[in-house]
């Protein structure tokens, strides 16, 4: 199984149709050298890596937890890092929505510059970057795991407080390629951010964790 499995899997879950809840691990190659990583959906988790699935599953069975819980587990995911020569990123909750006609909601001003700080991290894990400013924020948007198109967004503290978060995370569906889906994700504790995308119509999907080179 290769990048086409690990795309159908997406593209399916982004649809609504989702792998079984039977408790099982699917282990699929990467898309790109570059992803590594695991995503968890109900009672099912798929580990994307170059390593021998039969070390991940022999792994996965060693860790002491619930069996269900294990491939987001700490043990799992350090040894995963140890093995690849990666470091855990955050584990992300990951939602995803459908793309919108017409024009963003906010004024948005594209980015040129390939050094600003944003674009440069992002051009770590994505491809074909677009990065907007709005008035006190950013919105970033590029192909990730699998050449989904993903989004991310930064508010800027004064900024805060006036649903511009909301507004960019929908603008970001008016952004992404007719016939696509636009995923992002947020960390579970930032609350904020959260309410945010789900209040732009971005649906909780599962959690993720990628493993990446050097510092996240």
């Amino acid at each position: 199984m290769g990048e086409r499995a690990l795309r159908e899997i997406l593209d399916d879950a982004a649809g609504g149709v989702f792998p079984p809840s039977d408790g099982s691990v699917t282990v699929v190659r990467p898309a790109s050298p570059r992803e590594t990583g695991v995503m968890s959906f109900s009672a099912h988790a798929v580990v994307f890596t170059d390593e021998d699935p039969a070390w991940v599953r022999a792994t996965l069975a060693a860790v002491p937890s619930d069996p269900l819980a294990a491939p987001l587990c700490p043990p799992f995911l350090t040894a995963l890092a140890e093995r690849t020569g990666r470091v855990v990123n955050n584990i992300d909750l990951v939602t995803v929505a459908d793309r919108l006609p017409g024009d963003p909601p906010v004024p948005l001003e594209p980015i040129e510059d390939r050094e600003h700080p944003r674009v440069a991290r992002a051009l770590r894990y994505r491809d074909d970057v677009r990065v907007f400013a709005a008035d006190g924020a950013v919105l970033v948007l590029g192909r990730g795991v699998a050449g989904r198109w993903e989004c991310a967004i930064e508010v800027e503290p004064p900024a805060r407080g006036r649903g511009l978060g909301r507004a960019l995370a929908l603008s970001a569906r008016h952004l992404v390629p007719e016939g696509g889906w636009i995923w992002s994700q947020q960390a579970p504790g930032n609350a904020t951010s959260v309410r945010a995308f789900q209040a732009a119509g971005f649906r909780p999907v599962g959690a993720e964790a990628l493993l990446v080179v050097g510092r996240p």
